[in-house]
């Protein structure tokens, strides 16, 4: 009997050092107290997927500091897509940008696919942020992102169904890959982890697809049923998509896949979450990739949809139409208005100045009667919504569009498509410290 109490006396104490060890050296990565986390692990996997505007464009990397506590997948300065997720040459380092080292061929088929500053560091930092304000600092909050997009590609070539090849295709075998190796670091580092969100910023290649929002609908459900294979994960995985601007570049051409982000996300409200357009931020001079500022603005609305969705388990919506109706002469858009009140971004250029004339004093919105351009007089704001005001026989069959047509010059910095109404989001970035309002998504409805 002394012999067993002795024998239990020291696992005792050998237990209780190693875990006061472990205490002092590496605490738990995910404390959130008096947070009410919907899916929280000590490591909360984000992938990011996409075309160029997932990984970055040549030059412009600014976000070079480590993010917090946050990680990434380190491949052991590996550049072939050989993926064995038991390669001990796997390891997980800080998040900083570049994500991996650069590369200036293309394609860009992972893991040779990082072409500059990506969202990733930037959202990693706004969500441990928020987590830190919320919690008076006694919190923190743990991503660990893959970035696997490639430049340039549609969504076939990065979806379930792509053919994997040394040119491209790999981005969704890849998303596989990263989730089983970090699976496998966290048990062996006695960590919980489990996918939180998939982030894809995409949509110019197929900018004129009629069918994008099935693609939407089928890249969420094919991830929502294969990552959780691997992390044994119940909670959902939310796809979140933000609104191309850019393309097609043709002036009068209409950006069908942004449209469509709205219509899948309308399938899937719960699951599919539109972030907002991204004709605000400041782009190269191409007018179709982001400079690095805007790379990092990007990547902070990102941390704050995934913070109210993911951590705090709240709804999060952008500024976007409710509801359309017509009284004689005018057109009255209602809003879901995320911070009120609505108001106009008078920094941002008055759109169509070049364009259609008959659209000039819209600020953005634009109204046709089939293809004929009817003439906006006046847009005004009351409360939560925008009363267009066209002289047009009550007899037409109208459709209002915002954001939605290209004109023939971009806006200095910026993209052929954008709009001045936003609301009064105080939110003011993280690392960019720049306001960060929610602008309106581009949109299409017919006016009954």
């Amino acid at each position: 009997m002394q012999r067993l109490t002795r024998i239990s006396r020291c696992l005792f104490v050998l237990l209780a050092s190693c875990t006061c060890s472990r205490a002092r050296s590496d605490p738990p990565a995910t404390r959130l107290p008096g947070l009410p986390a919907s899916a929280t692990w000590d490591w909360n996997g984000v992938i990011g997927t996409g075309q160029s505007l997932a990984v970055g464009v040549q030059g412009g990397v600014v976000s070079v500091e480590p993010s917090y506590r946050n990680l990434k997948l380190d491949l052991g300065n590996r550049l072939s897509p050989a993926m064995d997720p038991s390669s001990r040459r796997l390891s997980l380092v800080a998040l900083r940008e570049p994500i991996r080292a650069l590369t200036d061929g293309y394609p860009g088929p992972y893991p040779r696919n990082i072409y500059g500053e990506t969202p990733h560091t930037a959202m990693a930092s706004q969500i441990t942020a928020l987590a830190l304000r919320d919690t008076a600092g006694q919190g923190d909050y743990v991503t660990v992102h893959s970035v696997v997009g490639e430049s340039g590609q549609a969504l076939k070539v990065i979806d379930k169904r792509a053919k994997p090849t040394y040119e491209g295709g790999q981005a969704y075998r890849a998303s596989l890959f990263e989730v089983a190796a970090i699976a496998r670091l966290a048990r062996e580092a006695k960590r919980s982890f489990g996918v939180s969100a998939v982030v894809l910023t995409h949509g110019e290649t197929d900018a004129t697809s009629s069918d994008y929002a099935q693609g939407l609908l089928t890249l969420w459900r094919d991830y929502s049923a294969d990552l959780p294979s691997i992390t044994g994960q119940t909670a959902p995985i939310p796809l979140l998509v933000s609104q191309q601007a850019s393309s097609p570049s043709e002036a009068g051409s209409v950006a069908a896949s942004a449209l469509q982000v709205l219509e899948a996300a309308a399938q899937e409200p719960r699951n599919i979450l539109c972030t907002g357009p991204r004709y605000q931020y400041e782009y190269d001079d191409d007018a179709v990739h982001l400079r690095g500022v805007g790379y990092v603005r990007l990547g902070e609305k990102y941390g704050q949809a995934y913070y109210e969705r993911v951590v705090r388990g709240r709804e999060f919506r952008a500024l976007s139409p409710l509801s359309v109706e017509s009284q004689s002469g005018l057109v009255k858009v209602r809003f879901h208005v995320p911070v009120p009140p609505l108001a106009w971004d008078e920094r941002l250029p008055a759109p169509h100045k070049s364009g259609v004339v008959a659209w000039r004093e819209g600020r953005g919105f634009e109204l046709s009667s089939g293809d004929r351009p009817v003439r906006i007089e006046s847009v005004t704001i009351e409360g939560d919504s925008v009363i267009v005001r066209h002289a047009e026989p009550a007899t037409s069959r109208l459709t209002v569009r915002y954001a939605a047509t290209a004109m023939p010059e971009p806006r200095p910095g910026g993209t052929r498509r954008w709009g001045q109404l936003r609301d009064s989001d105080p939110f003011r970035g993280a690392q960019s410290r720049t306001p960060q309002p929610n602008y309106a998504v581009i949109f299409e409805l017919p006016v009954p």
